[in-house]
């Protein structure tokens, strides 16, 4: 610089380079996901053909509509989330006693239940279908990309799960064999049995979504349209 000059002030260092954006992976139809639409569509006929088993001749459409309906229901509710709920319960995974490196990251180690609460009194284990190599443990780790908390125990839908499977299915169950007797007989029973039904599960539904939307979906995977 010249003497006696003021020097200038020095331009701003230039900017970080940007990282690239993350693509978003695009949704992709496995065996898994094939086998569980398979599985779905067999127990949809299934309860199709019970209904022509057991039906009598007679029944109107709105009967055997609501005979199916209610089959296809309860052997969901006993298949699939009787299938996640026993992964809640048997299958577990052994935290390591110390954490290494390749333990720090394990992908299957994730907490679903508050700070010092522990699933069954167990402090050592993890339990739920990321930790199971079993078909059905497989299909609930595919549920699992769209909705974290099936993957493992998530306290509030472990509670709703077992009242589903637990009563809801059942109920399922006596209204098909209430739809069996002549319609004409037991009406206002079978419509109040089926309302009830109707209304816990729009109120199951309820409770174990209204607490993802209402806290931003930390275990929803929003992204995917598939994933919705």
């Amino acid at each position: 610089m010249a003497w006696g000059r003021a020097s200038s002030p020095s331009p701003p260092p230039p900017p970080p380079p940007r990282a690239p954006p993350i693509p978003r992976s695009s949704p992709t139809i496995d065996a898994t996901t094939i086998l569980s639409l398979l599985t779905l569509l067999s127990l949809l006929g299934g309860a199709y053909a019970a209904s022509v088993r057991f039906l009598p001749r007679t029944s109107s459409l709105k009967t055997r509509i609501l005979f199916v309906w209610h089959l296809f229901d309860a052997l969901v509710h006993l298949v699939f989330e009787g299938s996640f709920l026993y992964n809640c319960f048997c299958v577990s995974y052994a935290l390591p006693t110390s954490f290494s490196a390749a333990a720090r990251h394990h992908p299957h180690i994730r907490l679903l239940t508050p700070p010092d609460v522990y699933w069954l009194g167990h402090e050592d284990r993890l339990y739920g279908a990321n930790y199971g190599e079993g078909p059905f443990s497989r299909l609930w780790q595919e549920y699992a990309k769209a909705d974290k908390r099936w993957g493992g125990v998530d306290l509030t839908v472990v509670s709703l799960e077992i009242l589903t499977v637990g009563v809801g299915a059942p109920l399922a169950l006596w209204i098909c064999a209430m739809l069996r007797t002549e319609e004409r007989k037991g009406v206002l029973k079978r419509w109040f049995w089926m309302s009830l039904l109707a209304t816990a599960e729009l109120y199951g539904g309820w409770m174990t979504f209204a607490p993802e939307w209402l806290t931003g979906s930390p275990n929803l995977d929003t992204s995917n349209w598939m994933y919705l």
